[in-house]
């Protein structure tokens, strides 16, 4: 998107002496915040200059946009929590295909939400966006409250996106505070401590209800979710085009790279696992892992020896005994290490090609199950997983190089 700088609200000279103003209160950040109200932060050059600049500028084709629909607004915000719009986008589309009221979700089984949500990551998402539907068909009549308290009662749905919904839906005057949010704060105010402490939080929250407009509610919210994702992002910000560059704190003290404060980083544990692509004829046995943990809910591979601290030799002989109950071993080869990262450690995957020469019943084993090869592609799978099976099948090496 470009913009003229002559062209964006804000960028008067009046607003030069607003942001001179507002400079002045806030270039210590949140040192001298503490013993200030939230009336402290109050400013309505900030919602007007933002609203004039969304309602020219921002986004309004979005799929979710142009509507009240609350259980609509709803879902695209659960979708769009640490996921980016064009990723959430036919995710969106789909889940809309096959549950278009919050009842088709609630009455649908666990496992055909998850398979609707498998490849979106953060899968605790997906089992609160399931039980929210639920307790709001059958708490709420099928029918969202428009009370952001209400709202942030509900699983998975926590104060900014309550307010979010609120908002949008309802026309609610609520203040949400995402990471986006928390970006342009600290940008635009100076905040120079890290964002993530409690009591940083909150003077943020203070400063966010305190900037709330007396109207135009919808249009003020969006522009703060814009302005965050297209403009003010997290790095290679269009500060030129930025509705906020006169009173941008960090930008008047070349400090845009260096704000929002980031965590201090932590080392980030290494875990391993050998993980079996245990395949007979054109098909291939999945496991159910447990609700709880990683990928909880998903269909994935058997694990020889779970998530290990330390890299493990593979042993045959314990795969055999393993996989005794499904059939005898035939061939086994190598393939290729998979890295996968999670938010709090990372994952290595030595995967192994396991073809059956004859596969047992076993109808006690109900966390197991085989799958045609051809189902994989909508199968609930972990995204790493139905990667390294969707490669083998266009390679034909698990037809092909395993014939019983």
């Amino acid at each position: 998107m470009k913009h003229l700088i002559s062209s964006v609200p804000g960028t008067t000279a009046a607003a030069g002496k607003r942001a001179d103003t507002s400079a002045s209160r806030v270039r210590s950040g949140t040192a001298g915040e503490a013993a200030g109200s939230a009336a402290g932060f109050a400013d309505p050059s900030f919602s007007a200059d933002l609203i004039a600049w969304q309602k020219q500028h921002g986004r309004h084709a979005l799929p979710w946009q142009n509507t009240h629909d609350a259980y609509r607004i709803w879902l695209s915000e659960i979708m769009l929590q640490q996921t980016q719009v064009a990723t959430v986008i036919p995710y969106y589309e789909r889940f809309l295909q096959s549950f278009p009221t919050v009842a088709d979700l609630a009455n649908a089984p666990a496992s055909m939400v998850m398979e609707h949500w498998a490849g979106l990551g953060y899968y605790t998402r997906a089992r609160n966006l399931h039980a929210c539907a639920r307790r709001v068909l059958a708490e709420h009549g099928g029918q969202f409250p428009q009370d952001p308290a209400l709202l942030a009662d509900l699983p998975g749905i926590g104060r900014s996106t309550a307010a979010a919904i609120a908002a949008f839906a309802y026309g609610v005057r609520a203040a949400i505070l995402d990471g986006n949010v928390k970006r342009v704060f600290a940008r635009v105010f100076g905040i120079d401590q890290f964002p993530g402490t409690k009591a940083v939080e909150e003077q943020l929250w203070q400063r966010a209800e305190a900037l709330l407009p007396a109207q135009d509610i919808q249009a003020y919210t969006q522009g703060l979710m814009d302005l965050g994702a297209t403009l003010c992002t997290r790095s290679k910000p269009a500060c030129a085009a930025c509705p906020m560059r006169e009173r941008c704190i960090a930008l008047r003290d070349n400090r845009v790279d260096e704000l929002p404060v980031r965590k201090p980083k932590k080392a980030i544990p290494q875990k391993f696992a050998i993980m079996l692509v245990v395949v007979h004829q054109d098909q291939v046995l999945l496991l159910q892992r447990p609700t709880l943990g990683i990928w909880a809910d998903l269909l994935s591979l058997p694990e020889l020896d779970g998530h290990a601290a330390n890299p493990t030799k593979f042993d045959r002989a314990r795969a055999e005994a393993m996989l005794a109950p499904f059939g005898n071993i035939d061939q086994i080869r190598q393939l290729d290490t998979i890295s996968h990262g999670f938010t709090h450690f990372k994952l290595e995957i030595q995967p192994y090609l396991v073809s059956l020469i004859k596969r047992h019943a076993f109808a006690s084993q109900v966390e197991h199950q085989w799958i045609n090869q051809a189902d994989v592609a909508k199968a609930a799978l972990p995204a790493p997983i139905k990667k390294l099976l969707m490669d083998l099948n266009r390679q034909q090496q698990l037809v092909l190089s395993f014939q019983p």
